[in-house]
């Protein structure tokens, strides 16, 4: 895919740096809202949305470094494979959460809380984190051409389907008692996540996007 390497470019840059700046305000906002909420309400599935807030919050700094260093074209190809492959960990991580939380809950029988607050902030993300995904991923391997912003922007998209999903999982739960839903369909995303990772960490992504 062409690289455009005129004035539009820090324009694009630009664009870029200011989506991860929502992303790591949004997930940080998020997450101490969820800690905060979890404590009070004593929800450890609100807790424990933390660690997904984490996440994010570290693929999109990483993101921002990224974009802080684009001007370097001598050095953009080793910043973008650097960058692709802390987001592939980051991938990695994720998909251990993912898989240790869902079995954790299949193994125990544990329903999802029915929690305001979770329902609030799983409702909000399925509404902003999809918007977000897609304008990131416009900004990514055009006119960019960075795999890192194009990754980046599928973790933000899975993020807001992983457990505990508390808006249709505990609307599943309550009416047809299947408290199994979530952690069974997040466990299917496992491998898909997964793979994400791999080819992070292998910078293959890379080839196909960097100029």
């Amino acid at each position: 895919m062409p690289v455009i390497e005129t004035l539009e470019r820090p324009a694009a840059v630009l664009r870029g740096r200011r989506l991860e700046y929502f992303t790591v305000v949004w997930n940080t906002l998020e997450g101490l809202i969820a800690v905060v909420a979890g404590i009070v309400a004593g929800s450890i599935s609100l807790v424990d949305s933390e660690w997904i807030a984490f996440i994010e919050v570290t693929s999109g700094s990483v993101l921002l470094w990224r974009m802080s260093v684009d001007s370097d074209v001598h050095r953009r190809p080793r910043n973008e494979k650097l960058a692709l492959r802390i987001v592939g960990v980051c991938f990695l991580v994720l998909a251990a959460y993912i898989a240790y939380d869902s079995i954790s809950d299949l193994w125990s029988k544990r329903a999802p809380e029915t929690q305001h607050w979770g329902i609030v902030l799983a409702c909000a993300s399925l509404v902003v984190m999809p918007i977000l995904s897609r304008a990131k991923r416009k900004s990514g391997p055009v006119p960019l051409g960075s795999a890192a912003m194009h990754a980046d922007a599928k973790q933000t998209n899975f993020a807001p389907t992983c457990p505990p999903s508390c808006s249709w999982a505990c609307l599943l739960n309550a009416l047809f008692g299947l408290w199994w839903a979530d952690p069974l369909a997040a466990l299917i995303m496992v491998p898909i996540i997964t793979k994400e990772g791999i080819e992070g960490l292998q910078g293959k992504a890379c080839n196909d996007c960097c100029g």
